[in-house]
C-alpha cells in the first residue's frame, strides 16, 4: 500500500484533500498530514512516504525548499493556486500538481500520473525545481502599494512602508512607522497578494514586513515575540510559525 504525505497549511483545503485522496485512491495510506515545511521534512524522515504533496507557500519551508531538502526521495505533487509554477513540471513529467480550489477530476489525473511512476524510482528533479521557482518568481505580479481612506481623500502607501498587517473583525489594520489605517483586504486574501519572501505570516492574524523586524525575542515560557525598528510594540508568534525563526 503506498504512503503519502500531505503539507497544507490551510486546516480546511488539506483535509478536503484527504477526503478526495480517499475517494480517488482508495489504496492510498495518508501518513501524516501537517501544516507547515518543517514539520512536512521531520514527518518526512520518519514516516518515509512514497509520494508527498506539498503546498508550495507554506510558513516555514516553501514547498519547493522542503522538495530540495527532502530526506529521502518521494514523487512529488505541488498543491498551488498559480498554475505557473508548476506547468513546466507537469510537461516533463517529474512532478505534478493539485490546482486550488481542488477539483476531484485534476486530483484524479495527478492520481492516474502519480500511480504510473511509482513504479520506478523518483528522478533527480533538482535542476527542474530551480526552473519551477523562477518561473513562479518571475510569473507573480506582487502588490507594490494600498490604496489607503484619509478623510475624503485616497492615500498611496507603498508595501516597503508598512511594518505589518493585523487582522481586526472585519478589517485589517496596516501599520507604518507613524500611522495606522484600515483596509479593506483580508489576512488571506493579502497573504496571496505579498510577495511571501517579504512579509511573513507569524501569527493567524498578523503578516509582518522581514525588512521592518530588528530582533526576535523569546520569554522565559519559550514563546516568541517580535521587535521592530521603528515602532514600539512586540508582535507575538504562534507556534505554528515559530518555526521561521528556528535558525536565528
Amino acid at each position: 500500500m503506498p504512503r503519502a504525505l500531505i503539507a497544507e497549511d490551510e486546516p480546511l483545503l488539506r483535509d478536503e484533500l484527504v477526503e478526495l485522496l480517499a475517494q480517488v485512491w482508495p489504496q492510498l495510506e495518508i501518513c501524516a498530514a501537517v501544516a507547515d515545511g518543517n514539520s512536512a521534512l521531520e514527518a518526512m524522515a520518519t514516516k518515509r512516504p512514497d509520494v508527498a504533496f506539498l503546498d508550495v507557500e507554506m510558513p516555514g519551508l516553501s514547498g519547493i525548499e522542503v522538495a530540495r531538502q527532502m530526506p529521502h526521495p518521494c514523487h512529488l505533487a505541488f498543491i498551488t493556486a498559480y498554475e505557473h509554477y508548476a506547468v513546466s513540471a507537469f510537461e516533463n513529467g517529474a512532478i505534478d500538481y493539485v490546482l486550488k480550489p481542488l477539483s476531484a477530476s485534476r486530483l484524479s489525473t495527478t492520481v492516474s500520473r502519480l500511480q504510473q511512476r511509482l513504479v520506478q524510482p523518483p528522478v533527480n528533479i533538482e535542476s527542474l525545481l530551480e526552473q519551477i521557482a523562477l518561473r513562479g518568481h518571475a510569473a507573480r505580479d506582487y502588490l507594490r502599494w494600498i490604496n489607503v481612506s484619509v478623510g475624503t481623500s485616497v492615500r498611496l502607501v507603498t508595501v516597503d512602508e508598512i511594518c505589518y498587517f493585523q487582522a481586526d473583525n472585519k478589517y485589517t489594520v496596516l501599520m507604518t512607522d507613524q500611522a495606522e489605517s484600515l483596509i479593506n483586504m483580508t489576512i488571506r486574501e493579502l497573504l496571496d497578494a505579498l510577495d511571501p519572501h517579504v512579509f511573513w505570516q507569524i501569527h493567524r492574524s498578523t503578516l509582518v514586513n522581514v525588512n521592518a523586524i530588528s530582533d526576535v525575542k523569546r520569554d522565559l515560557r519559550g514563546r516568541l515575540s517580535v521587535k521592530l525598528k521603528a515602532r514600539p510594540e512586540a508582535l507575538p508568534v504562534s507556534q505554528p510559525y515559530a518555526c521561521r525563526f528556528r535558525h536565528m
